[in-house]
């Protein structure tokens, strides 16, 4: 049997009572079910890493998924928030412990020259972790969006997304447009110098980047998007075909067999 590709999952963290009101990892099956349906072997992050560490797992693994999860912190891409905005902003729940061990994070995929895949939270982290901004909030933000907080149907199509021509996410779909689930208030703003646009919604929002043709050397696979496939992907094969890319990225990264 030929050897998994290990994939990292940066997840989220939360409070639970049967743990006695603890800190604990939080990672919904979603991914790990995406992953392992396309050939991948997921492993989680611990939530308490060090530098040294997290770089220590990101050597042995052979990709990384970033996943979706509370807001990330205003204070990261500028400053303390208007006070209209500072009750939409929930911010994680460990006081910034996981922005801070995601963009260590980021950073040792880039250095370590990983397969990146991000979703929602991590599109949005990745964007701020190389230099761009977000909407805080778009409802308070950005006037003429529709509304891409749609929890009440979030393993369910509700809106479609544009893809560019070209671009390495339309090859791996197949085509130009995307039916998608839509969970987030928060979106990318001023994007990071070295990614591009390649996918927005009617309204302009930014749904997927990938590097510039200048900066594709940077990493051997780079995808982000702002929905959420790995809830689509049990019966949408266009959803599950952005796993399987991923996948057999990390294989070629970790020259498996």
């Amino acid at each position: 049997m030929p050897k998994l590709p290990i994939i990292l999952i940066s997840p989220s963290v939360e409070k639970k009572a049967d743990e006695f009101g603890d800190l604990s990892v939080s990672l919904s099956e979603t991914y790990q079910r995406a992953l392992v349906t396309a050939g991948g072997l997921p492993l989680a992050l611990p939530a308490l890493p060090t530098r040294e560490l997290i770089a220590e797992a990101a050597r042995h693994c052979d990709g990384v998924l970033l996943t979706g999860g509370d807001d990330v912190d205003p204070r990261l891409y500028g400053k303390e928030p208007p006070r209209r905005l500072r009750a939409k902003v929930k911010v994680t729940p460990d006081g910034g412990a996981r922005d801070w061990r995601e963009l260590v994070l980021i950073d040792e995929v880039f250095r370590q020259h990983k397969p990146l895949l991000a979703i929602c939270r991590g599109h949005q982290i990745l964007n701020v972790a190389l230099g761009g901004t977000l909407w805080a909030d778009i409802a308070s933000q950005k006037s003429g969006t529709i509304n891409h907080r749609r929890t009440d149907r979030r393993s369910e199509i509700v809106h479609e997304v544009l893809l560019t021509q070209g671009s390495l996410l339309a090859k791996i779909l197949a085509g130009h447009r995307l039916g998608v689930n839509s969970t987030h208030h928060q979106a990318v703003a001023r994007v990071a110098r070295p990614l591009k646009v390649v996918a927005v919604s009617s309204d302009g929002i930014v749904e997927g980047l990938e590097l510039k043709p200048a900066e594709a050397g940077m990493l051997p696979f780079l995808v982000s998007v702002q929905f959420h496939p790995e809830r689509l992907a049990d019966r949408h094969a266009e959803h599950q075909a952005i796993f399987k890319a991923f996948t057999r990225a990390c294989v070629r990264n970790g020259k498996h067999d």
